[in-house]
């Protein structure tokens, strides 16, 4: 089955954008961002702003990471995957990285949700200067559990604008 990304949520202010592959079957029902409920993104970037973004109702948790310079998108454009899994991705055809970073005149770093992202991810960037890193994927597959990955995200703090949320 063709699945397809999500648009970008990003604003003039993005300094951190965040890159997933590509959202899973649950998130594409509901037409929102890491809706699994095992999904752990948004728990494992809540330390990251400062802030419980789980909660949140969905639109507030897109308003928070915007305030704080955070974006989000998918590398992947369409593919064929059936379930959610990323071992299962075919076909793919990226989006168009490179243009939407350019537009980001204030963006100092990019983040991959996982190896997955990041292998079709980087070759979609170009020359793009910013610093990439690699996160340990927030999928519940990822077999190392929360506490194990919360330090690898921790190092988005210094990207991310302005003081912790109250």
């Amino acid at each position: 089955m063709l699945k397809r990304s999500f648009p970008p949520v990003v604003a003039p202010n993005t300094r951190l954008l965040i890159l997933g592959s590509l959202p899973g079957d649950r998130s594409l029902a509901e037409a929102r961002y890491y809706a699994h409920p095992q999904n752990q993104f948004w728990r494992l970037l809540s330390p990251v702003i400062g802030h419980d973004l789980m909660a949140l109702p969905y639109e507030d948790r897109l308003a928070a990471l915007l305030a704080r310079g955070i974006g989000l998108w998918d590398v992947v454009a369409t593919a064929l995957r059936p379930g959610s899994t990323d071992a299962a991705i075919r076909d793919i055809a990226g989006n168009d990285l490179a243009a939407l970073a350019a537009t980001l005149p204030e963006l100092q770093a990019i983040a991959f949700n996982g190896a997955t992202a990041a292998k079709h991810g980087a070759p979609l960037l170009g020359e793009h200067p910013a610093p990439r890193i690699t996160l340990p994927s927030s999928s519940p597959l990822h077999t190392i559990g929360l506490a194990a990955k919360q330090p690898a995200w921790d190092a988005l703090k210094p990207f991310v604008q302005g003081p912790p949320c109250r």
